[in-house]
């Protein structure tokens, strides 16, 4: 073994890469339930391209054999149902995940200097997920697949003198039609998976070349022995693979239940709509996105001009590229910051929550009001940011872990 891994390594850098992102990549040693998502992130990546090429295996882009497809998918392929259900409970789980991890960037301030580049391949990678998702979320051709691709789709249509024509070229078509789901296809199974894996890479690179960051923001990389190794640090294999290990045994456990007891969850995993075939002479009573979509959904429906409610959907996913830019604070950790951080924090969470549970629900002139208030929370988070943090009383950071 050890002469064969002398010659691989004399063609490629087999064991630097494993020494320079395992064995000998040196992370914080006060790593907590927080740090568990970035692995299981990457899990379910695994689970969803595994998954979604056995599923290509037996399905049918085609406005005609589509449904029919997945219907066949999950009656008569062998375990196809396991499948489609791992894969749709892996979306769902997807963003789960990732939305937690992202509040652990919130939380410990892991956007700050130097893992601004870290935290803008992260925003990538969650803008390539939510074109996957919406991408694969036609391919069903269900009701709700249908309609809900043809309203958002339309929304193109509101930007001035483009609109039109940029709808119609996404489209590919006049209406929502076997062509774009053809096209939804192509981009779902092949160019964007594509574009996520090299985005994780680049996630990944970055993190290692700064090193990873802890719940009390300090540096580790300041102290260390005399054979260059962070005293408060532990290498990350084999301690925080045997870490990971655990968090991925209970994420199964909890993941494996749902796909197997509730793989619809109440609808909000797998839409009733979506169980009748795609209708464009019947349109469902309520159009609404996955659930994973909707706090924007609810952002776009809170401003009733049609153009300014776009512009404030994509505000409120392209401020979160400048974050690093916007906190002044001289901590990291919300450990060390004052109390204006963690009230705006957790009304922007609060906020962020609501304006989920609202898109999903039907307008009504309260509810629209309600998502009102929690849209222009939402982006005071952000637009205040540099004045609460430059001005708000910081505690003393330790010098080292406090674990």
């Amino acid at each position: 073994m050890s002469k064969f891994m002398d010659w691989v390594d004399a063609r490629f850098p087999a064991t630097k890469m494993w020494e320079d992102h395992l064995s000998k990549y040196y992370a914080p040693k006060n790593f907590n339930f927080f740090y568990f998502f970035g692995s299981l992130a990457l899990l379910v990546l695994v689970n969803q391209i595994v998954t979604g090429v056995w599923l290509t295996m037996s399905y049918t882009p085609s406005a005609e054999e589509a449904f029919a497809s997945v219907e066949y998918i999950m009656r008569d392929v062998e375990y196809g149902s396991i499948l489609r259900l791992l894969h749709s409970t892996g979306a769902s789980a997807f963003f789960i995940v990732v939305y937690l991890h992202m509040f652990r960037g919130l939380l410990y301030g892991s956007y700050q200097k130097p893992r601004e580049l870290v935290w803008v391949f992260g925003m990538l990678i969650y803008l390539a997920l939510m074109a996957e998702a919406f991408m694969g979320y036609l391919l069903p051709w269900g009701q709700m697949s249908y309609w809900g691709a043809q309203v958002i789709i339309s929304l193109f249509g509101a930007i001035p003198v483009i609109g039109n024509d940029l709808t119609q070229w996404i489209r590919g078509d006049y209406l929502i039609s076997g062509i774009t789901l053809n096209r939804f296809f192509a981009l779902h199974v092949v160019a964007l998976p594509i574009v996520i894996l090299g985005l994780v890479v680049l996630h990944i690179l970055a993190l290692h070349e700064v090193g990873s960051n802890n719940p009390d923001g300090v540096d580790i990389k300041k102290h260390k022995d005399e054979n260059g190794i962070p005293l408060d640090g532990i290498a990350f294999h084999p301690y925080y693979t045997v870490k990971d290990i655990v968090g991925v045994v209970v994420f199964l456990f909890i993941f494996c239940f749902i796909v197997f007891f509730f793989p619809e969850m109440g609808g909000y995993f797998l839409e009733k709509p979506n169980f009748e075939q795609a209708n464009p002479f019947k349109t469902p009573e309520h159009i609404a996105p996955v659930w994973y979509f909707t706090p924007f959904y609810a952002i776009l429906r809170a401003i009733p001009d049609k153009l300014m409610g776009v512009i404030a959907m994509g505000a409120a996913i392209a401020v979160l590229f400048v974050l690093p830019w916007l906190d002044r604070s001289p901590v990291k950790s919300m450990r060390y910051k004052g109390w204006m951080s963690k009230i705006w924090l957790v009304v922007f969470c609060i906020s962020f929550v609501i304006l989920g549970i609202l898109g999903v629900l039907a307008p009504t002139p309260e509810r629209t009001l309600v998502s009102q208030i929690c849209t222009f929370l939402y982006f005071a988070y952000f637009i205040l940011m540099p004045f609460y943090t430059r001005l708000e009383k910081t505690k003393p950071v330790p010098e080292r872990v406090t674990g």
